[in-house]
C-alpha cells in the first residue's frame, strides 16, 4: 500500500510538472512578444508625434509650463503611456494562461480603469485650456481695473476646480468626498447670497450696489476706453501679426526664390559638368575605339603574318616531307633492289648447291645402281637400295629423273606384247 501511494504521488508530481512546462513556456513567450511589441509601438508613437509637431503644440498649450519644467517631452510621455498600456495587456494575457487568479483579476480591473483615467486626463486638459483662455480674456478686458486680474484668476481657479472634481468623479476616486464637498460649497455660496440679499444685508447690499453702480458709472468710461484700447491693441497686434506674416511670407518667398535660383544654378552647373563629363566620356570612348581599331588592325596584321609564316612553314614542311618521302621511297626501292639481288643470288647459289649436291649424289650412287633393260628404246627400271637415290632416264642421258630414297613408289607396269617382257 505504501509503495502504491508513493508511485501514485510521483506520477501525479510528474504529470503536474509536464502540465506546468507548456504553460510556463506560453507565459514567457507572451511576455517576450508583448515587450517587443510595446518597445516597437513606443518608438513608432514617439517618432510619429515628434514629426507631427506634437511637442510644439503641447508647449504652446496650457500644459506648456509643465513640460517646460519637466525632463520629458509630450511625445515621450505619450510613447511611455502606450508602452506601459501594451505591457499591461501582455501581462493580462500571460497570467490568463494560468487560469483564474488574483493577479489576472487585478490586471483586468486596472485595464478596465484605464479608459476612465484617459477620460479624466482629457477633462483636466480641457478644463485647463478653458481656464487659461478665460483668464486671458478677463484679464485683457478688465486689466485697467484693480480687481481685473483677481477676478480672472478666481474664475480660472473655479473652472479648474470643477474640472478636477469631474475628473475625480470620472475615475471614481474619493467620490464620497468630492460630491458632498461640491454640494456643500455650492449650498454655502447660495445660502450666503440668499440670506445676505434677503436678510440683514439688504441695506448694506443696497448701499454697496449703489456704490458699485456709481463706481461702475465712473469707470464705464475707463472700461470703454480700456475696451477700445484693448481692441486697438488687438488690432495693432493683428496688424503687426499680419505684417509679420507678410514679411515672413515675403522672406520665405525670397528664400524660396534664392533657393530656386540656387537650385537652377546648381542644376545648370550639374548640367555643365554632366555635358563636360559626357564629352570627356565620348572623347575617351573615341580614343578607346581608335586604340581598339589600331589594336585590331595590328592584331589582324599579326594574325596575317602568323598565317603567312604558318603557310610558309606548312609548305616548307610539306616540301621537306615530300623530299623525305622521296628519299625514303628511293631508299626503300634501293633496299628492295638489293634484297631482290640478294635473294636472286641466294636462289642461284641454292640452285647451284642443289645441282652440285645432286650431281655429287648421282656420282656416289652410280656404283650401287641396278639397271634393267628391255629392248632398245624401252623404259629403264632402276631398283635402288633403301637409302639410295635413283636416276631414271634414257641411255642417251637427255631425259633423266632423280628419285631419292623414300620417294619411290611401287606401281604395276603396263602390259606389253613383247615376248621378252619379264614376269612379275
Amino acid at each position: 500500500m505504501f509503495g502504491d501511494g508513493l508511485g501514485q504521488g510521483l506520477s501525479d508530481m510528474w504529470r503536474s510538472v509536464l502540465l506546468f512546462i507548456p504553460s510556463a513556456l506560453a507565459f514567457i513567450a507572451i511576455l517576450v512578444i508583448g515587450y517587443v511589441v510595446a518597445r516597437l509601438l513606443r518608438a513608432g508613437v514617439g517618432k510619429g508625434l515628434r514629426r507631427a509637431g506634437f511637442d510644439r503644440a503641447a508647449e504652446r498649450g496650457p500644459l506648456g509650463r509643465l513640460f517646460a519644467r519637466g525632463q520629458i517631452g509630450a511625445s515621450d510621455l505619450c510613447a511611455k503611456i502606450v508602452f506601459y498600456a501594451v505591457l499591461l495587456f501582455a501581462l493580462q494575457l500571460a497570467f490568463g494562461v494560468w487560469g483564474p487568479n488574483p493577479v489576472s483579476d487585478l490586471l483586468t480591473s486596472l485595464i478596465a480603469w484605464l479608459p476612465r483615467a484617459l477620460v479624466a486626463v482629457i477633462i483636466i486638459v480641457v478644463a485647463a485650456a478653458i481656464a487659461n483662455a478665460v483668464y486671458d480674456l478677463v484679464a485683457s478686458a478688465l486689466g485697467a481695473l484693480a480687481y481685473g486680474k483677481i477676478l480672472a484668476r478666481a474664475i480660472s481657479l473655479v473652472i479648474i476646480t470643477l474640472g478636477v472634481i469631474a475628473a475625480l468623479d470620472q475615475v471614481r476616486i474619493a467620490t464620497s468626498v468630492t460630491r458632498p464637498l461640491l454640494i456643500t460649497v455650492l449650498a454655502t455660496v447660495a445660502g450666503v447670497v440668499v440670506v445676505g440679499v434677503g436678510g440683514g444685508l439688504i441695506r448694506p447690499m443696497q448701499r454697496r450696489w449703489e456704490g458699485w453702480l456709481d463706481e461702475a458709472g465712473t469707470q464705464s468710461t475707463a472700461i470703454r476706453e480700456t475696451a477700445k484700447a484693448y481692441a486697438a491693441e488687438e488690432a495693432r497686434k493683428a496688424e503687426e501679426a499680419r505684417k509679420a506674416e507678410e514679411a515672413r511670407k515675403a522672406e520665405e518667398a525670397r528664400k524660396a526664390e534664392e533657393a530656386r535660383q540656387a537650385e537652377e544654378a546648381r542644376k545648370a552647373e550639374e548640367a555643365r559638368k554632366a555635358e563636360e563629363a559626357r564629352k570627356a566620356e565620348e572623347a575617351r570612348k573615341a580614343e578607346e575605339a581608335r586604340k581598339a581599331e589600331e589594336a585590331r588592325k595590328a592584331e589582324a596584321a599579326r594574325k596575317a603574318e602568323e598565317v603567312r609564316q604558318a603557310d610558309e612553314a606548312r609548305k616548307a614542311e610539306e616540301t621537306r616531307r615530300i623530299e623525305v618521302a622521296r628519299q625514303a621511297e628511293a631508299g626503300r626501292k634501293e633496299d628492295a633492289r638489293r634484297d631482290e639481288e640478294a635473294r636472286e643470288q641466294a636462289r642461284k647459289a641454292e640452285e647451284e648447291r642443289r645441282a652440285e649436291e645432286a650431281r655429287r649424289r648421282a656420282e656416289e650412287d652410280a656404283a650401287t645402281t641396278t639397271v634393267i633393260r628391255y629392248g632398245e628404246g624401252d623404259t629403264t627400271i632402276i631398283n635402288p637400295g633403301r637409302d639410295e637415290t635413283l636416276v631414271i632416264g634414257a641411255e642417251d642421258g637427255e631425259a633423266t629423273q632423280v628419285i631419292r630414297a623414300g620417294e619411290a613408289e611401287t606401281q604395276p607396269l603396263p602390259e606389253r606384247d613383247d615376248p621378252g617382257k619379264p614376269e612379275k
